[in-house]
Order: structure tokens, then C-alpha cells, then sequence
């Protein structure tokens, strides 16, 4: 049998006009090959955070991308085999996850820092979480809905109003490929950061510390995310602006 196919050129950015990553219901081979350490791992992952959730994410079994067009295979998986996954980066998995890059009225950028709590607690990345099952209606990949009920959970802000930009672009690394988007807010980055502040206040067990604004390519945050460089010198510089 042939193995999985990870087909997708390295840290460049690349224009997407199609994302065509369907649902595959049978089990992950790498969650099936390595149950026991998956298991041992997440009784020490429970223990650093007692506040993790086994709940579903998903993995790719096959990934590729050719005429501008991404696509692939992923399967169902505890997120506790992702976190062990994300450790040991066995190559007959991966992993790919959606960014909207929210731009307020002033050109700003806008992201967020993880809270304390969370796998990546202090980190800075763009609002954005693991695709789950709920995320593909009809088998298919709805990257709009994985960004918008992120943004949403962890921001309050609705997606839904503000406008998206006509394209989407994907960033591979060693680390994972990022599929990311701009979405255009009619507020100032302090607006759109007030409006964040607000709603993390409100929550009992916020995901997140707060907002990050984020005003040129030089204006980088403590505890940016490696990913977040290129996506930001993109979005200032001639070829993103």
C-alpha cells in the first residue's frame, strides 16, 4: 500500500482559489499505530493542563496543492493523538489550520494572546482553532465556518459582518500549512480591540488574554507566533497591500 502523499512547496505564500479537503470516516493510520503512546502522552499533557478537553480534531492523511487549488484528505482524531502528533511530527500525518487575518478601518492588524490555560498560553496568533468534524457539512471543508466560529468563541466579534477579501492564500511550514483570508472590519484597530476587551471580561474562562493590534511589520508583539512573521509582512508590504 502506498503511503500518504504531502504534496505542497515550503514557505512560500500561495494564492488558493479552491480548498478541496474532504472528510475521510475511517480512523487516522497514525492514531490506529500508535494508541498506547497516544494515551501515555495525554495522561502527562493532563497533568501540565489540567483544563484540556479530548475532544475531536482533524489530521490529514494526503495533502496537496496544484492550479491554485488545495486538497487533501483528513480524518477524525482525539485531540489528544494531535498533541501527541504535534510532538512527534511523524511525517504520515498533518496538519492544517485557518487564519482571518482581521483588518481594521486603519490598516491595522488584529490578533490575540492565548490565555494562560491553553496549549498555547501567551502565544500570538491570529483568532483561529483546529478544524473539527462539525466543519466539513456534506464532507467537504467549510473554511469560512471553522474561521467565523472561532473568531466568534473567542473574540465575540461576528465574522459574518465584515468584509472578506476576494482570495485565500496558504503558508506551509515544517510546522503546518496555515490557509489564511483578510477580513475587513468598519472599525479602528482600538475599536475593534475595546469591543474584544469587553467581551473577554464577560467570560467565565476566556480562551484568550486579549487582543493584539498590530500596526506595521515592524510592530511586533512578544510571543509571536513563527508563522506570523510572513503573514504580516505580507499584509504590509506591496504584494499583500
Amino acid at each position: 500500500m502506498a503511503g500518504p502523499v504531502f504534496d505542497i512547496p515550503r514557505d512560500v505564500i500561495l494564492p488558493v482559489d479552491t480548498v478541496d479537503v474532504v472528510l475521510d470516516p475511517a480512523p487516522h493510520p497514525f492514531e490506529v499505530a500508535h494508541a498506547e503512546a497516544i494515551g501515555q502522552n495525554w495522561q502527562s499533557e493532563i497533568k501540565a493542563r489540567p483544563a484540556l478537553f479530548d475532544g475531536e480534531v482533524v489530521l490529514l492523511s494526503e495533502f496537496g496543492y496544484a492550479g491554485r487549488r488545495l486538497f487533501g484528505r483528513c480524518h477524525a482524531v482525539r485531540y489528544a493523538t494531535f498533541m501527541y502528533w504535534r510532538k512527534e511530527r511523524a511525517g504520515t500525518a498533518a496538519h492544517a489550520f485557518a487564519h482571518p487575518v482581521l483588518v481594521a478601518s486603519d490598516n491595522a492588524l488584529v490578533a490575540i494572546r492565548m490565555a494562560a490555560h491553553t496549549v498555547n498560553a501567551g502565544k500570538v496568533y491570529f483568532a483561529a482553532g483546529s478544524f473539527e468534524p462539525e466543519d466539513f457539512p456534506g464532507g467537504r471543508v467549510d473554511l469560512h465556518g471553522n474561521m467565523a466560529r472561532e473568531v466568534l468563541e473567542e473574540t465575540g466579534l461576528d465574522l459574518d459582518a465584515a468584509l472578506a477579501g476576494g482570495l485565500c492564500h496558504a503558508l506551509s511550514t515544517d510546522r503546518g500549512t496555515v490557509i489564511f483570508r483578510r477580513y475587513h472590519l468598519d472599525m479602528t484597530a482600538d475599536e475593534i480591540a475595546a469591543r474584544i476587551e469587553g467581551f473577554v471580561a464577560g467570560e467565565s474562562e476566556p480562551e484568550i488574554s486579549g487582543p493584539v493590534i498590530i500596526r506595521d511589520a515592524t510592530d511586533l508583539p512578544d510571543g509571536l507566533m513563527p508563522h506570523m512573521r510572513p503573514l504580516i509582512d505580507w499584509h504590509f508590504g506591496s504584494e499583500g497591500g
